[in-house]
């Protein structure tokens, strides 16, 4: 008698749409807020790439306040039974609308308002979906796993983001695109801004289709917000017994800080200080997300293996080192090389810090700890920008603004030293 084949495990599907929507959203990341749109703002949309540079940390500061603001209430929220899906889908819509808008932004100093409140507007969305996209991972995946689909996640995202990138290149940018668009007012670079968006809202339905509120129903918006401020003011008067999960997300928002800044202003200094251009801030984007994808996905069995906080030890000390060695190079060559080993080390501290807070947090504090997590990754993410945009203009060098990066991180591992290894039971 033959036997049947074996069904797929509906919580493996319910996972690859989770992570899938990491494949969808860093299409934003690449080249909205590192390769592309950062890159044609500082040096076409602006006066020039100092000025450039200071407005751009500006506004990506005051989007990184305003999400630590409200990450950790949209968390509580959500923890007490607000509408996760409803929220997901309708700040997921408003990244997805204020990225298609940036075709609007054409090459002139009449237009970087419109750009500044666009990428402002479209971060704070992108951002707070991802506090809630982010929760969702203790509750989808067994306990053993935890570490292995965040690093997948990571993985998946890069790739998505690769390959977003690679079609922007070849579909727009280059001079023998398949899609060939008129030069004049930079069509063939805002033609990319399309494509994100329409990459986003693709790529996360999978994740937008499914049931994700509580079976017992939902509270309207309004009492979850009263009931989550109510919760996080209750955590917040008991800070004290999570006195070793304060002390992760103070390390966390150190890297982070650093990280996100990288992200920023890696095209941007790509372009000041060696002079490469569009095309080839594209392809050092393409090189990068490479070698993220790898790190996010080799260092994702170490993270089940031997614990997220040993995984993200290791991942700071390669920042550290690679970091320090890009600002000294002066070759092109030497930076295409060192940063792009540097790529491998940014993955895993990224998904290493996720599946830390899924191990550590508990399960009637999910979604507020990762407003938490959110918000320890943005309440001092305007330090990053402002500080790298006020040095670059106080000092006139790019490189000496992107060289407080590499203070972030050490100081991150310094305190990451000071926190334990997170609790991993077995299923």
């Amino acid at each position: 008698m033959m036997r049947k084949p074996a069904l797929p495990d509906p919580q493996t599907g319910r996972l690859l749409a989770w992570a899938l929507y990491d494949w969808a959203n860093s299409a934003y990341a690449a080249l909205i807020q590192t390769f592309v749109f950062a890159t044609y703002f500082t040096s076409q949309v602006a006066k020039d790439s100092t000025i450039g540079t200071t407005q751009w940390g500006n506004a990506i500061g005051i989007a990184g306040l305003l999400i630590a603001l409200l990450g950790p209430l949209l968390g509580a929220a959500a923890d007490q039974g607000g509408p996760r899906q409803g929220l997901l889908r309708a700040l997921t819509g408003l990244a997805v609308l204020t990225t298609a808008l940036l075709w609007l932004v054409r090459p002139t100093t009449d237009d970087v308002t419109l750009a500044l409140l666009l990428v402002g507007i479209g971060t704070v969305a992108f951002e707070l979906a991802g506090v809630l996209y982010n929760a969702l991972l203790p509750a989808l995946a067994p306990r053993s796993r935890i570490g292995r689909w965040s690093g997948w996640g990571w993985g998946l995202g890069y790739v998505g983001g690769l390959l977003c990138l690679v079609v922007a290149l070849f579909g727009f940018v280059l001079d023998d695109a398949w899609l060939p668009l008129p030069r004049e007012d930079a069509e063939h670079v805002r033609a990319t801004f399309l494509l994100t968006a329409v990459w986003f809202l693709v790529f996360s339905l999978p994740l937008l289709s499914l049931r994700l509120d509580p079976p017992d129903g939902r509270k309207p918006l309004l009492r979850a917000a009263r009931d989550g401020l109510q919760q996080l003011a209750g955590t917040l008067r008991r800070v004290r017994e999570y006195a070793t999960l304060v002390r992760f997300l103070i390390a966390r928002m150190l890297y982070v800080d650093g990280l996100a800044t990288l992200f920023a202003f890696g095209g941007v200094y790509a372009a000041g200080t060696f002079g490469m251009s569009e095309q080839q801030v594209l392809l050092f984007g393409i090189l990068l997300n490479v070698t993220a994808a790898i790190g996010a996905v080799g260092f994702a069995w170490l993270d089940d293996h031997s614990g997220p906080r040993a995984t993200m030890l290791l991942a700071l000390t390669g920042l550290i080192l690679l970091g320090t060695s890009v600002l000294l190079v002066e070759s092109r060559t030497a930076f295409w090389v060192l940063g792009g080993a540097l790529g491998l080390f940014v993955g895993p501290a990224q998904a290493a810090g996720r599946s830390y807070l899924a191990h550590a947090a508990p399960p009637h504090l999910r979604a507020e700890l990762f407003g938490l997590f959110a918000l320890s990754g943005k309440a001092t993410a305007f330090a990053g920008p402002l500080l790298v945009g006020w040095v670059t203009w106080l000092a006139g060098s790019q490189r000496i603004g992107m060289a407080t990066i590499v203070v972030f991180f050490l100081l991150g591992l310094l305190m990451l030293l000071t926190v334990p290894e997170a609790p991993r039971e077995r299923d």
